[in-house]
């Protein structure tokens, strides 16, 4: 399987909650100019503060073109979820196809700079937190189910593909431990970038050194970093 097909990055992503699908160009482009309106108001009010109206008026749309589509602003939020999600698995394959990964630690630091370049440069990123952060019920089911779900696939395929093309151990373990660093990453980088729109690089740095330490407890060290006594696996 490819790697865009391993992270599922061909599906198409409209949203949980959508109201009709777009099946037109025309609806296409209004609901994208909808969520990207969204995710202008996040970067400048934060998630409670919006409003349909709020998201209408950025798009220079109707009300009733928002509910149209979505039934609320939680909706369209999710919607903005999903969409930020399948834009980092994106990502994560551009990372990997552009500097092709020869260690174990070179697939997860890929994740990793995935993560910061979107922060830096994808209009509402900080989307990726609205589930867990927000406590908002977000379709069927408890927004740590959604979170917890998001976690387990892409821990899941970045473990298939160290398993597949470094030989690390295929077995449940090496998912669950992947996971264990996906969530560690995700918190030091979300408070990475709590203040600094660019990202704090002492939380950046140790974010890595942290993941990698944990990870070479079981799969052998492949980087030193600053302070860090390690050997260079060969």
């Amino acid at each position: 399987m490819s790697l865009a097909g391993l992270f599922d990055v061909d599906s198409a992503v409209t949203g949980q909650q959508v109201r009709a699908e777009p099946i037109q160009r025309r609806s296409a482009e209004r609901l994208s100019a909808l969520l990207d309106a969204a995710a202008e108001a996040v970067d400048a009010v934060g998630f409670d503060r919006i409003t349909t109206a709020m998201i209408a008026e950025r798009a220079g749309a109707s009300i009733g073109t928002v509910y149209r589509y979505y039934p609320d602003r939680v909706a369209v939020l999710q919607a903005l979820h999903e969409r930020t999600v399948q834009r980092f698995r994106e990502r994560v394959v551009e990372e990997f196809e552009s500097s092709p990964p020869t260690t174990w630690w070179d697939v997860v630091d890929c994740a990793v700079s995935a993560f910061v370049g979107l922060y830096r440069s994808e209009p509402g990123f900080r989307i990726m937190q609205f589930a867990d952060r927000e406590g908002a019920t977000l379709g069927e089911g408890t927004p740590s189910d959604d979170v917890a779900r998001e976690t387990g696939f892409f821990a899941t395929r970045l473990a298939m593909v160290l398993a597949a093309r470094f030989g690390l151990p295929d077995e449940p373990e090496l998912i669950f431990r992947v996971e264990i660093a996906v969530e560690m990453a995700d918190s030091l980088l979300c408070r990475a970038f709590l203040h600094d729109p660019l990202g704090d690089e002492r939380f950046i740095a140790e974010c890595r050194r942290v993941v990698h330490d944990y990870l070479a407890t079981f799969y052998g060290p492949v980087v030193a970093f600053p302070g860090v006594d390690v050997s260079v696996a060969v």
